[in-house]
Protein backbone atom coordinates (compact mmCIF):
# COMPACT_ATOMS: atom_id res chain seq x y z
CA UNK A 1 0.00 0.00 0.00
CA UNK A 2 2.70 2.71 -0.76
CA UNK A 3 4.31 2.73 2.92
CA UNK A 4 1.35 2.63 4.53
CA UNK A 5 2.26 0.64 7.80
CA UNK A 6 0.54 -2.58 8.12
CA UNK A 7 -1.27 -2.08 11.53
CA UNK A 8 -2.93 0.79 9.97
CA UNK A 9 -4.48 -1.49 7.23
CA UNK A 10 -5.32 -3.91 10.11
CA UNK A 11 -7.14 -1.13 12.16
CA UNK A 12 -9.22 0.20 9.22
CA UNK A 13 -10.29 -3.14 8.41
CA UNK A 14 -11.39 -4.31 11.78
CA UNK A 15 -13.31 -1.28 11.73
CA UNK A 16 -14.71 -1.46 8.65
CA UNK A 17 -16.25 -5.23 9.88
CA UNK A 18 -17.37 -3.57 13.07
CA UNK A 19 -19.27 -0.71 11.00
CA UNK A 20 -20.72 -2.61 8.77
CA UNK A 21 -21.95 -5.46 11.55
CA UNK A 22 -23.18 -3.08 13.64
CA UNK A 23 -25.43 -1.37 11.31
CA UNK A 24 -26.68 -4.79 10.13
CA UNK A 25 -27.59 -5.43 13.32
CA UNK A 26 -29.75 -2.66 13.93
CA UNK A 27 -31.18 -3.40 10.48
CA UNK A 28 -32.20 -6.40 11.67
CA UNK A 29 -33.56 -5.21 15.27
CA UNK A 30 -35.64 -2.39 13.99
CA UNK A 31 -38.34 -3.68 11.94
CA UNK A 32 -38.86 -6.61 14.96
CA UNK A 33 -39.90 -3.89 16.78
CA UNK A 34 -43.24 -3.31 14.61
CA UNK A 35 -46.65 -5.39 15.44
CA UNK A 36 -46.80 -5.95 11.76
CA UNK A 37 -46.77 -9.70 10.63
CA UNK A 38 -44.45 -9.84 7.35
CA UNK A 39 -46.68 -12.92 6.57
CA UNK A 40 -50.29 -11.49 7.24
CA UNK A 41 -48.87 -8.50 4.93
CA UNK A 42 -48.50 -11.46 2.14
CA UNK A 43 -51.80 -12.89 2.98
CA UNK A 44 -53.37 -9.84 3.56
CA UNK A 45 -52.13 -9.28 -0.72
CA UNK A 46 -54.10 -12.70 -1.42
CA UNK A 47 -57.07 -11.51 0.07
CA UNK A 48 -57.22 -8.07 -1.97
CA UNK A 49 -60.23 -6.54 -3.25
CA UNK A 50 -62.56 -8.81 -1.43
CA UNK A 51 -61.73 -12.36 -2.04
CA UNK A 52 -61.82 -14.73 0.20
CA UNK A 53 -58.46 -16.86 0.60
CA UNK A 54 -59.31 -20.78 1.20
CA UNK A 55 -57.23 -22.17 3.87
CA UNK A 56 -55.43 -19.12 5.36
CA UNK A 57 -54.66 -20.53 8.51
CA UNK A 58 -52.39 -23.29 6.62
CA UNK A 59 -50.98 -20.29 4.15
CA UNK A 60 -50.33 -18.29 7.19
CA UNK A 61 -48.32 -20.95 8.78
CA UNK A 62 -46.36 -21.65 5.31
CA UNK A 63 -45.23 -18.28 5.21
CA UNK A 64 -43.78 -17.67 8.23
CA UNK A 65 -41.98 -21.08 7.98
CA UNK A 66 -41.04 -20.16 4.48
CA UNK A 67 -39.29 -16.95 6.40
CA UNK A 68 -38.44 -18.14 9.00
CA UNK A 69 -40.95 -16.55 11.10
CA UNK A 70 -40.94 -19.50 13.53
CA UNK A 71 -37.71 -19.94 14.70
CA UNK A 72 -35.95 -18.34 17.69
CA UNK A 73 -35.14 -14.84 17.34
CA UNK A 74 -30.81 -15.41 17.81
CA UNK A 75 -31.48 -18.38 14.75
CA UNK A 76 -33.19 -15.73 12.86
CA UNK A 77 -30.41 -13.40 13.55
CA UNK A 78 -28.02 -15.87 12.51
CA UNK A 79 -29.42 -16.99 9.36
CA UNK A 80 -29.90 -13.14 8.95
CA UNK A 81 -25.84 -12.70 9.27
CA UNK A 82 -25.62 -15.51 6.80
CA UNK A 83 -28.16 -14.24 4.33
CA UNK A 84 -26.22 -10.70 4.03
CA UNK A 85 -23.10 -12.55 3.92
CA UNK A 86 -24.10 -14.36 0.72
CA UNK A 87 -25.75 -10.92 0.05
CA UNK A 88 -29.10 -13.55 -0.18
CA UNK A 89 -31.75 -11.22 1.23
CA UNK A 90 -34.72 -13.73 1.20
CA UNK A 91 -38.00 -13.38 -1.35
CA UNK A 92 -39.87 -10.17 -1.74
CA UNK A 93 -43.15 -9.80 -0.06
CA UNK A 94 -44.84 -7.50 -2.51
CA UNK A 95 -42.94 -9.22 -5.78
CA UNK A 96 -43.38 -12.69 -4.42
CA UNK A 97 -41.48 -15.18 -5.15
CA UNK A 98 -38.65 -12.32 -6.79
CA UNK A 99 -35.36 -12.28 -4.68
CA UNK A 100 -34.78 -9.52 -3.35
CA UNK A 101 -31.35 -9.16 -4.83
CA UNK A 102 -32.84 -9.81 -8.16
CA UNK A 103 -34.16 -6.35 -7.64
CA UNK A 104 -31.29 -4.57 -5.84
CA UNK A 105 -29.34 -6.02 -9.23
CA UNK A 106 -31.31 -3.68 -11.48
CA UNK A 107 -31.79 -1.18 -9.60
CA UNK A 108 -28.69 -0.61 -8.01
CA UNK A 109 -26.74 0.58 -11.23
CA UNK A 110 -29.39 3.32 -11.76
CA UNK A 111 -28.85 4.87 -8.22
CA UNK A 112 -24.91 4.62 -8.70
CA UNK A 113 -25.01 6.42 -11.82
CA UNK A 114 -27.18 9.15 -10.63
CA UNK A 115 -25.11 9.45 -7.49
CA UNK A 116 -21.60 9.00 -9.12
CA UNK A 117 -22.95 12.01 -11.63
CA UNK A 118 -24.39 14.39 -9.15
CA UNK A 119 -22.18 13.89 -6.16
CA UNK A 120 -18.83 14.69 -8.62
CA UNK A 121 -20.59 17.63 -10.50
CA UNK A 122 -21.51 19.10 -7.00
CA UNK A 123 -18.05 18.07 -5.34
CA UNK A 124 -16.19 20.20 -7.94
CA UNK A 125 -18.53 22.92 -8.49
CA UNK A 126 -19.07 23.56 -4.77
CA UNK A 127 -15.53 23.41 -3.64
CA UNK A 128 -14.09 25.48 -6.59
CA UNK A 129 -16.95 28.59 -5.24
CA UNK A 130 -15.85 27.65 -1.61
CA UNK A 131 -12.13 28.34 -3.19
CA UNK A 132 -13.38 31.07 -5.16
CA UNK A 133 -15.54 33.28 -2.00
CA UNK A 134 -12.11 33.14 -0.27
CA UNK A 135 -9.34 34.10 -3.06
CA UNK A 136 -8.68 37.85 -3.14
CA UNK A 137 -8.45 38.15 -6.44
CA UNK A 138 -11.98 36.87 -7.30
CA UNK A 139 -14.35 39.68 -9.14
CA UNK A 140 -16.63 41.08 -6.35
CA UNK A 141 -19.48 40.07 -8.20
CA UNK A 142 -19.20 36.32 -7.90
CA UNK A 143 -18.40 37.30 -4.13
CA UNK A 144 -22.21 38.78 -4.38
CA UNK A 145 -23.63 35.77 -6.60
CA UNK A 146 -22.37 32.88 -5.01
CA UNK A 147 -23.35 33.03 -1.82
CA UNK A 148 -27.59 34.44 -3.45
CA UNK A 149 -27.06 30.97 -5.23
CA UNK A 150 -26.91 29.18 -2.51
CA UNK A 151 -30.27 29.80 -0.86
CA UNK A 152 -31.23 27.15 -3.26
CA UNK A 153 -29.59 24.87 -0.57
CA UNK A 154 -32.52 25.54 2.23
CA UNK A 155 -34.84 23.80 -0.54
CA UNK A 156 -35.93 20.18 -0.27
CA UNK A 157 -34.75 17.93 -3.43
CA UNK A 158 -38.02 17.05 -3.91
CA UNK A 159 -39.16 20.80 -4.29
CA UNK A 160 -36.13 21.09 -6.27
CA UNK A 161 -36.87 18.41 -8.35
CA UNK A 162 -40.32 19.76 -8.88
CA UNK A 163 -39.76 23.27 -9.74
CA UNK A 164 -37.15 22.06 -12.54
CA UNK A 165 -40.03 19.51 -13.75
CA UNK A 166 -42.12 22.80 -14.23
CA UNK A 167 -39.45 24.38 -16.38
CA UNK A 168 -37.91 22.39 -18.66
CA UNK A 169 -40.27 19.64 -18.57
CA UNK A 170 -43.54 21.44 -18.72
CA UNK A 171 -43.03 24.96 -20.10
CA UNK A 172 -39.54 24.50 -22.06
CA UNK A 173 -40.33 21.07 -23.33
CA UNK A 174 -36.65 20.48 -23.57
CA UNK A 175 -35.61 17.20 -21.14
CA UNK A 176 -38.15 14.20 -20.42
CA UNK A 177 -40.44 14.08 -17.30
CA UNK A 178 -40.52 11.07 -15.66
CA UNK A 179 -38.30 7.55 -16.11
CA UNK A 180 -35.28 6.21 -16.50
CA UNK A 181 -35.01 6.12 -19.85
CA UNK A 182 -37.46 6.40 -23.18
CA UNK A 183 -40.16 3.63 -23.73
CA UNK A 184 -39.24 4.00 -27.78
CA UNK A 185 -35.51 3.10 -26.97
CA UNK A 186 -34.00 -0.67 -26.21
CA UNK A 187 -32.27 -1.17 -23.20
CA UNK A 188 -28.70 -2.21 -24.82
CA UNK A 189 -25.46 -1.09 -24.39
CA UNK A 190 -26.20 1.59 -27.46
CA UNK A 191 -25.86 4.84 -27.99
CA UNK A 192 -29.30 5.81 -28.59
CA UNK A 193 -30.00 4.59 -25.45
CA UNK A 194 -26.84 5.91 -23.26
CA UNK A 195 -28.23 9.27 -24.89
CA UNK A 196 -31.34 8.51 -23.45
CA UNK A 197 -30.58 7.67 -20.02
CA UNK A 198 -28.37 10.71 -20.00
CA UNK A 199 -31.17 12.66 -20.85
CA UNK A 200 -33.44 11.02 -18.42
CA UNK A 201 -31.08 11.66 -15.83
CA UNK A 202 -30.40 15.08 -16.07
CA UNK A 203 -32.95 16.68 -14.20
CA UNK A 204 -33.38 14.34 -11.44
CA UNK A 205 -29.07 14.89 -10.86
CA UNK A 206 -30.07 18.77 -11.37
CA UNK A 207 -32.24 18.95 -8.56
CA UNK A 208 -29.35 17.20 -6.44
CA UNK A 209 -26.60 19.02 -7.29
CA UNK A 210 -29.30 22.44 -6.99
CA UNK A 211 -29.83 21.91 -3.23
CA UNK A 212 -26.20 20.26 -2.51
CA UNK A 213 -23.30 21.97 -3.51
CA UNK A 214 -23.95 24.87 -0.93
CA UNK A 215 -22.84 21.96 2.06
CA UNK A 216 -19.44 21.83 -0.21
CA UNK A 217 -19.34 25.37 -0.81
CA UNK A 218 -19.47 26.88 2.91
CA UNK A 219 -17.04 23.39 3.99
CA UNK A 220 -14.15 24.68 1.58
CA UNK A 221 -14.64 28.63 2.43
CA UNK A 222 -14.25 27.88 6.50
CA UNK A 223 -11.45 25.56 5.26
CA UNK A 224 -9.52 28.08 3.00
CA UNK A 225 -9.68 31.21 5.46
CA UNK A 226 -7.80 28.74 8.10
CA UNK A 227 -5.29 27.44 5.24
CA UNK A 228 -5.15 31.58 3.73
CA UNK A 229 -3.28 32.69 7.07
CA UNK A 230 -1.08 29.78 7.24
CA UNK A 231 3.04 30.63 7.06
CA UNK A 232 3.32 28.72 4.13
CA UNK A 233 0.79 30.47 2.30
CA UNK A 234 3.02 33.83 3.68
CA UNK A 235 6.14 32.63 2.50
CA UNK A 236 4.68 31.20 -1.17
CA UNK A 237 3.17 34.96 -1.69
CA UNK A 238 6.65 36.17 -0.76
CA UNK A 239 8.80 34.41 -2.91
CA UNK A 240 6.47 36.24 -5.94
CA UNK A 241 4.74 32.88 -7.20
CA UNK A 242 1.84 33.14 -9.16
CA UNK A 243 -1.39 33.94 -7.31
CA UNK A 244 -3.43 31.12 -9.18
CA UNK A 245 -0.51 28.62 -8.31
CA UNK A 246 -1.01 29.67 -4.42
CA UNK A 247 -4.42 29.22 -4.80
CA UNK A 248 -4.04 25.16 -6.29
CA UNK A 249 -0.68 24.21 -4.92
CA UNK A 250 -0.69 25.67 -1.52
CA UNK A 251 -4.35 26.68 -0.19
CA UNK A 252 -7.30 24.34 -2.41
CA UNK A 253 -4.53 20.78 -1.96
CA UNK A 254 -4.18 21.69 1.68
CA UNK A 255 -7.64 22.66 2.60
CA UNK A 256 -9.65 20.00 0.80
CA UNK A 257 -8.37 16.83 2.81
CA UNK A 258 -11.44 17.15 5.11
CA UNK A 259 -13.51 17.25 1.95
CA UNK A 260 -13.07 13.84 0.53
CA UNK A 261 -13.69 12.35 4.14
CA UNK A 262 -17.15 14.24 3.43
CA UNK A 263 -17.21 13.01 -0.10
CA UNK A 264 -17.51 9.45 1.09
CA UNK A 265 -19.37 10.16 3.39
CA UNK A 266 -22.47 12.32 1.90
CA UNK A 267 -22.99 9.00 -0.30
CA UNK A 268 -25.37 7.62 2.21
CA UNK A 269 -26.95 10.95 2.85
CA UNK A 270 -27.40 11.24 -0.80
CA UNK A 271 -28.58 7.39 -1.71
CA UNK A 272 -31.36 8.41 1.38
CA UNK A 273 -31.59 12.03 -0.28
CA UNK A 274 -32.45 10.37 -3.86
CA UNK A 275 -35.36 8.70 -2.52
CA UNK A 276 -38.07 10.91 -3.00
CA UNK A 277 -36.45 12.28 -6.01
CA UNK A 278 -36.29 8.64 -7.82
CA UNK A 279 -39.79 8.30 -6.95
CA UNK A 280 -41.22 12.03 -8.07
CA UNK A 281 -39.13 11.17 -11.52
CA UNK A 282 -40.59 7.29 -11.40
CA UNK A 283 -36.17 6.96 -11.78
CA UNK A 284 -35.62 3.26 -11.19
CA UNK A 285 -33.31 3.42 -8.21
CA UNK A 286 -32.81 2.13 -5.15
CA UNK A 287 -34.63 5.17 -3.75
CA UNK A 288 -37.66 4.16 -5.64
CA UNK A 289 -37.29 0.56 -4.75
CA UNK A 290 -36.81 1.64 -1.03
CA UNK A 291 -39.96 3.75 -0.88
CA UNK A 292 -42.14 1.40 -2.73
CA UNK A 293 -40.41 -1.00 -0.42
CA UNK A 294 -41.86 0.84 2.82
CA UNK A 295 -45.39 1.32 1.48
CA UNK A 296 -45.85 -2.55 0.68
CA UNK A 297 -44.20 -3.08 4.26
CA UNK A 298 -41.84 -5.28 2.61
CA UNK A 299 -39.32 -6.00 5.13
CA UNK A 300 -36.70 -7.84 2.99
CA UNK A 301 -36.79 -5.42 0.82
CA UNK A 302 -35.92 -3.04 3.11
CA UNK A 303 -33.03 -4.98 5.15
CA UNK A 304 -31.33 -5.34 1.46
CA UNK A 305 -31.70 -1.92 0.37
CA UNK A 306 -30.61 -0.74 3.60
CA UNK A 307 -27.74 -2.44 4.28
CA UNK A 308 -26.77 -2.23 0.46
CA UNK A 309 -26.37 1.76 1.17
CA UNK A 310 -24.50 1.01 4.37
CA UNK A 311 -21.99 -1.16 2.76
CA UNK A 312 -21.55 1.57 0.31
CA UNK A 313 -21.27 4.41 2.56
CA UNK A 314 -18.69 1.66 4.49
CA UNK A 315 -16.73 0.80 1.43
CA UNK A 316 -16.40 4.68 0.40
CA UNK A 317 -15.14 5.68 3.99
CA UNK A 318 -12.43 2.38 3.83
CA UNK A 319 -11.13 3.39 0.74
CA UNK A 320 -10.58 7.43 1.68
CA UNK A 321 -8.79 6.14 4.95
CA UNK A 322 -6.61 4.14 2.90
CA UNK A 323 -5.72 6.27 0.25
CA UNK A 324 -5.37 9.55 2.89
CA UNK A 325 -2.11 8.90 3.79
CA UNK A 326 -1.04 8.53 -0.18
CA UNK A 327 -2.81 12.22 -0.54
CA UNK A 328 -1.04 13.69 2.99
CA UNK A 329 2.08 12.14 3.63
CA UNK A 330 2.14 13.64 7.22
CA UNK A 331 -1.20 10.92 7.79
CA UNK A 332 1.62 8.17 6.97
CA UNK A 333 4.08 9.31 9.09
CA UNK A 334 1.80 9.78 11.98
CA UNK A 335 0.82 6.21 11.13
CA UNK A 336 4.23 4.96 11.23
CA UNK A 337 4.75 6.45 14.68
CA UNK A 338 1.87 4.98 16.26
CA UNK A 339 2.58 1.46 14.52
Amino acid sequence: MGGIPRDYIINRAITFVLTVWIAATLIWIIPRLSPVDPAEVMLGRMASGGAFVEGSDQILEQLRERFGLNEPLWVQYLLYLRSIITFDFGLSAASFPTPVSSLIAVALPWTIGLMLLSVIITFIIGNALGAFMVWERTPRIWKVVIPTLMIFTSVPPILSGLLLMWVFAVQLRALPLTGSYGLDVVPEWSLDFAMSVVEHGTLPALSIILVTFGFWTLGMRGLMITVQGEDYVNLAKAKGLRPRYILYKYMVRNAILPQVTAFALKIGLLVSGQILVERIFSYNGMGKLLYDAILDQDFAVIQGVSFIIILMTAVSVLLVDLLYPLIDPRIRQSAERVA
